[in-house]
């Protein structure tokens, strides 16, 4: 028994510390008409994932179903996207954005992200709802280098210096870095090629 397996036997969570460490460069590309739907509780743990994101991922839905949605976090994706993206939903705003997600043996995909938060009758958090869909090949090209350089601003400088240098690229202030942030994605989506 590998040591997944051990432990969802033992009822332990599956999350970022699980996933393969031996990576690929081996994409594996969304259909056109296909849509990747996912729920997490509010501490990011899988609740809910479609026939899609099993696939997408390749892991299997007992290993995804409870899990952390870190499971697939791709070490390519800089942690100012995820911190943003977490500021934005934690505060009932919605999150347009691309991500590079880690498959199960080391490849990747790429999607368009829109993450919202579930609300109760009274207006409480029970949990987030994400849809992704195929990007535009354009847009992974000119999205890429920009993540790559916002992760050597983390290596050196951490998240704020990582943050910075977003403001800069998107000659944005505090105020309105989300807003240029969702415009540089729509721009960007907007050419299907």
């Amino acid at each position: 028994m590998d040591r997944i397996e051990q432990k969802l036997k033992a009822g332990k969570r599956l999350s970022k510390l699980d996933a393969t460490k031996n990576l690929k460069n081996t994409e594996k590309i969304m259909g056109d008409n296909d849509f990747i739907v996912s729920k997490t509780d509010t501490k990011g743990f899988i609740t809910y994932c479609n026939r899609i994101f099993v696939d997408m991922a390749g892991w299997s839905r007992r290993e995804l179903i409870g899990a952390n949605h870190n499971l697939i976090r791709h070490p390519d994706m800089p942690r100012i996207a995820f911190k943003i993206a977490w500021d934005l939903i934690s505060s009932k705003q919605e999150f347009f954005g691309f991500v590079k997600n880690l498959r199960k043996d080391g490849g990747y995909y790429w999607v368009l992200a829109y993450i919202t938060a579930d609300e109760d009758l009274n207006g409480n958090i029970i949990g987030y709802t994400s849809f992704r869909k195929k990007p535009s090949r354009e847009a992974i090209k000119k999205i890429t280098p920009i993540y790559q350089a916002l992760i050597e601003a983390e290596k050196t400088g951490g998240m704020e210096a990582s943050y910075n240098l977003l403001k800069e690229a998107l000659n944005a202030t505090d105020e309105n870095v989300v807003e240029k942030y969702h415009e540089l994605v729509f721009t960007l989506q907007k050419d299907k090629k």
